[in-house]
Order: C-alpha cells, then sequence, then structure tokens
C-alpha cells in the first residue's frame, strides 16, 4: 500500500472521517504534534491494535495522514522501528479542525447592535464574546450544579466546550490547556489582536460562568495556534 501526502479526491478525505473510531484517532494523532504509533492510536480509542492498522490505513489513504517507520519522539531503539502515523498539510474544503465563521459573525453581529454609547467597537466586541461565553458557563453549571470545581475539572469541562466549537484544545498537563488552533482563520489574521482578545474573553467569560475559580484563561500566543491558554489560577 503506497503511502501518500495528498488525496486523490476532497470528497475522500471528508467520507474517510465519516466513521466514528476513524474520526477520534484523527483528531488524537492531530493532537498529538509528533509521530503515533499503532498502539497508541489503538488505544487513544479502546480498539485492538489489527482494526487500528485498518482505520489508519484508510486515513492514509485519503491523504489526512502520512505513515513511515520510525521511533516514537524521535527516540533511537534497537531492532525494526515501528510503523508511525503523523498528519498531513492537506487541506480540504471542509476545514479540519473546523472553522467556526458563524460564530465569529454571529458575535461581532451582537456586538454591532448592541453597542453602548460609551463604548468603542473593539470593546463592543470584547464584551459580546465574554457574555458568550459567560452565558455558556452558566448554562453548564445548571445542568450538572458540580459540588466544587477544581482545577482539574474546571479544565475538562472547558475542553470539552472548546472541542465543540471548533478549537483543538490539546492537555499538557491535568491542570493545563493549550489550544492548538484558531477556529476564526483565516479571519484572525487579519485582526489578530481583536480576534485574540475575543477568544480570551470567550474563556473568560464561560469560566466565571461556570464557577470554575481555580482555573484561569491567560494569553499566550504561539506562531499557527491560538493565543489563548488554560491554567491553573496562581500559576
Amino acid at each position: 500500500m503506497a503511502d501518500h501526502d495528498s488525496p486523490s479526491d476532497p470528497i475522500e478525505s471528508i467520507g474517510a472521517l465519516a466513521e466514528d473510531l476513524r474520526r477520534r484517532m484523527f483528531a488524537f494523532i492531530r493532537r498529538a504534534r509528533r509521530p503515533v504509533t499503532r498502539d497508541e492510536a489503538a488505544a487513544s480509542v479502546g480498539i485492538s491494535r489489527k482494526l487500528a492498522a485498518f482505520h489508519l490505513d484508510k486515513l492514509v489513504d485519503a491523504g489526512l495522514l502520512r505513515a513511515h517507520y520510525g521511533a516514537p519522539g524521535g527516540l533511537r531503539k534497537v531492532g525494526r522501528q515501528p510503523k508511525v502515523y503523523e498528519p498531513t498539510d492537506t487541506r480540504i474544503r471542509l476545514s479540519i479542525p473546523d472553522s467556526r465563521h458563524e460564530l465569529l459573525a454571529d458575535l461581532l453581529l451582537t456586538a454591532v447592535v448592541s453597542q453602548r454609547d460609551e463604548e468603542t467597537a473593539v470593546q463592543a466586541a470584547l464584551r459580546a464574546a465574554h457574555e458568550r461565553g459567560r452565558d455558556l458557563g452558566e448554562h453548564q453549571q445548571s445542568t450538572l450544579r458540580p459540588r466544587r470545581l477544581g482545577a482539574e475539572r474546571g479544565v475538562t469541562l472547558c475542553e470539552r466546550m472548546l472541542e465543540e466549537h471548533g478549537f483543538e484544545p490539546v492537555r499538557e498537563s491535568p491542570t493545563r490547556l493549550t489550544l492548538h488552533n484558531c477556529p476564526f482563520q483565516p479571519q484572525a489574521a487579519k485582526a489578530p489582536d481583536l480576534v485574540c482578545g475575543m477568544n480570551h474573553a470567550f474563556v473568560t467569560g464561560y469560566l466565571q460562568g461556570l464557577g470554575a475559580t481555580a482555573v484561569q484563561a491567560v494569553l499566550a500566543p504561539r506562531p499557527g495556534e491560538c493565543c489563548v491558554e488554560l491554567r491553573q489560577a496562581g500559576t
């Protein structure tokens, strides 16, 4: 089976992700940011190595992954190197990760129609983003009614919310979360200060509404990734 870096048909790439296990493994490999073995991919979704190999090869055939032989993390080992997988640079019409231009547009529209006399346009956009995040957090809090939200639990709940909104959260530690992408690209590149500020306001509002006082959202810009990072408060 030949390994390749680009799909022959974008529809093939989209179709390859229709299967839930395949989609979850693909998300795991994207977040790993290093070559992943079949065993690791299998463990990430709780299936056998043989079944994982079948799904991984389908993703290679669709041009979404590339496969080669090498040790994970670049460690050199004696003997045959395992087969490892990593994402290609393929971009298809269906954005992966998901772009959420409609969310950004809705927040900006809300800012325009609700702008107060004392606010600048930027201040109105930041307020709209914060209020949207706070509303989401309050809804989550009223649904779950957690007794106590420590840093780890707060980060976990925020991780799920961010996934649903097109971000790619990467759990660096139990209480630290980085975001592998900004779902508002390429628009974010035109006004990075505005969009980064809105991202920060959105996540801060969510944490406030959730009552997750043990977690803080901080601006930590990194090239090609989202500017927001979640950490345990006070660190």
